[in-house]
């Protein structure tokens, strides 16, 4: 197993350098995404990444229990992309997404966090760096920045490898 973090902004390419960093890997790829669809734009949004992909890769669609989804489709000799990590704690988090009662933010991370060490598969995390910008303004997007820095944190220390994408170029942190 290894697990691999790919940061960025919006746009900069992230998704893009898992897909290719998976396919050069020549093993069969299961595709973990982690968005619900609110809207008809986002839904193009997500169209766009799915026509870009092999059609062969399977695809999962887990906005919730994203540790246990891991586990569920862990083998050796495989690949699991995770895409993406900014939008599973969002509708976590979000008073008004339409997420499971009673779901716990704190218990969603830790059993992700668990899950990790757990697995065979080559593990690409897809997630958004947030952090760059000013402090936003209300409760709800300061909190939203807050624990996507320390997701991030927490993913970037027990992954093999960390990268930043910026105009679609990598930068190598780990």
């Amino acid at each position: 197993m290894s697990s691999h973090l790919i940061l960025g902004g919006a746009r900069s390419g992230k998704s893009l350098h898992a897909e290719r960093l998976a396919s050069a890997l020549e093993l069969p790829v299961t595709y973990i995404a982690t968005a619900q669809v609110y809207d008809d734009e986002f839904a193009q949004r997500i169209e766009h990444h799915k026509t870009r992909r092999p059609p062969y890769w399977g695809l999962v669609e887990a906005p919730f229990n994203l540790g246990q989804t891991l586990l569920d489709n862990d083998a050796p000799d495989t690949c699991l992309i995770v895409d993406c990590l900014t939008l599973w704690l969002a509708q976590c988090i979000c008073p008004d997404c339409d997420k499971p009662e009673r779901l716990d933010w704190q218990a969603e991370k830790q059993a992700l966090l668990a899950a990790l060490p757990q697995l065979q598969a080559h593990v690409f995390l897809v997630s958004n760096e947030v952090g760059m910008g000013i402090v936003p303004l209300g409760e709800i997007n300061r909190q939203f920045q807050d624990e996507q820095g320390r997701l991030n944190q927490h993913m970037a220390a027990v992954s093999d490898h960390v990268s930043f994408i910026a105009a679609g170029l990598p930068l190598k942190l780990k």
